[in-house]
């Protein structure tokens, strides 16, 4: 899969962005080269029984292709919403 130009709201966030997909997927039991995090696809993919490799992947659905996004995505989001729920449960019990 060619890597796409991804553009942050934020200048500056796409290291932070690449060292969080690589802390969450860790915790998800992966293993992860911090200087390629984006290399846990293959890892992803191969448990899942997706042939994806490197270059070219035209032969993938876009359902198989959605299930490995998914697996990551759906994991950095779960952990996302945890973090906010707990800086929001400490802002709570400041008052």
């Amino acid at each position: 899969m060619a890597r796409r130009n991804r553009k942050y709201a934020v200048p500056g966030a796409a290291q932070g962005m690449q060292n969080f997909k690589a802390d969450v997927m860790r915790r998800e039991g992966y293993a992860v080269d911090p200087n390629h995090p984006d290399d846990v696809k293959y890892e992803v993919a191969k448990e899942l029984g997706i042939p994806l490799q490197s270059g070219n992947n035209g032969n993938l659905t876009t359902e198989e292709a959605g299930h490995i996004g998914g697996r990551i995505g759906g994991s950095m989001v779960r952990e996302m919403i945890r973090l906010a729920q707990e800086q929001l449960a400490e802002k709570g019990s400041l008052k």
